[in-house]
């Protein structure tokens, strides 16, 4: 089925985009006419080489920065119209390297994705504790609740910002690179963890990855940025379509489209 087909509303579209940044004397494009839709209870990967935009897009399809043209909508509503907390309702973001105290216990640290909604004082509903205990439960950690965020692994503490965006209870994740820094089964786990997400709880994550191989075995859609331009749909589609023959050099690296994976050139090819 083509990926233009929606089975259901959108929960993020992106209309005509183009992203970049400003300063006083120039306006820097990174890509543009970026348009795509997610519906609920879909992963998608978001993959580039580095210094593609990955990051730039995230941060504009979560209101950190600002479109250069065009526009992002959550449930049908531009992004531009909704206040921060309206926002904070729809999506939860977790970014690369953001700065988070690890001196926070796992359950503070996820309790963090309650704050858009409980009062000035911070004080946690019964509704509130539910949730976050569902989340911390949901990565397998209710064990390590009680402990400080830096005697946890990466991986651990990976899945300490994934329950508290589980725990923010948004019907969108964005995440950048949620797989930095950890080894090629943790990295597998994470993303077995997101795709199970998705499928139980209809949630939809949109992830910037650099994980290809991987992203093309779990992932229902992908967003590719390659030298400026932006295609999106299924991983059959997009392989059908010889979309990443050219994202490498291919002195290096091709794309065996028998095993739908890239993998090293070898002197024999």
């Amino acid at each position: 089925m083509s990926s233009k087909v929606k089975s259901a509303p959108s929960i993020l579209t992106a209309n005509s985009l183009s992203i970049g940044y400003k300063d006083k004397r120039e306006t820097i494009e990174i890509a543009s006419q970026i348009n795509f839709d997610i519906q609920p209870g879909e992963l998608v990967a978001l993959i580039g080489i580095n210094g593609s935009g990955k990051s730039t897009l995230l941060k504009t399809l979560s209101a950190i920065i600002p479109a250069l043209t065009g526009d992002v909508l959550i449930d049908n509503i531009s992004i531009s119209n909704l206040q921060n907390k309206d926002l904070a309702s729809k999506q939860s973001v977790v970014l690369t390297n953001e700065t988070v105290s690890k001196q926070l216990s796992v359950f503070e640290l996820v309790a963090l994705g309650r704050h858009p909604y409980t009062n000035w004082l911070g004080h946690l509903s019964q509704k509130d504790l539910t949730l976050v205990n569902e989340a911390i439960d949901q990565v397998g950690l209710l064990q390590n609740q009680h402990k400080t965020c830096d005697a946890l692994s990466d991986g651990q503490f990976q899945k300490v910002l994934i329950a508290r965006a589980l725990a923010q209870n948004t019907p969108l994740i964005l995440m950048d690179e949620p797989t930095t820094h950890l080894d090629m089964y943790h990295k597998a786990y994470v993303l077995q963890l997101l795709k199970s997400i998705v499928k139980r709880s209809q949630k939809s994550i949109l992830f910037a990855s650099h994980e290809i191989n991987l992203a093309l075995q779990l992932c229902d859609k992908i967003i590719l940025i390659d030298q400026g331009r932006v295609t999106y749909g299924t991983p059959s589609e997009l392989i059908q379509k010889g979309t990443f023959n050219s994202l490498f050099p291919k002195d290096l690296i091709v794309f065996d489209e028998v095993s739908q994976s890239f993998r090293m050139k070898m002197d024999t090819d």
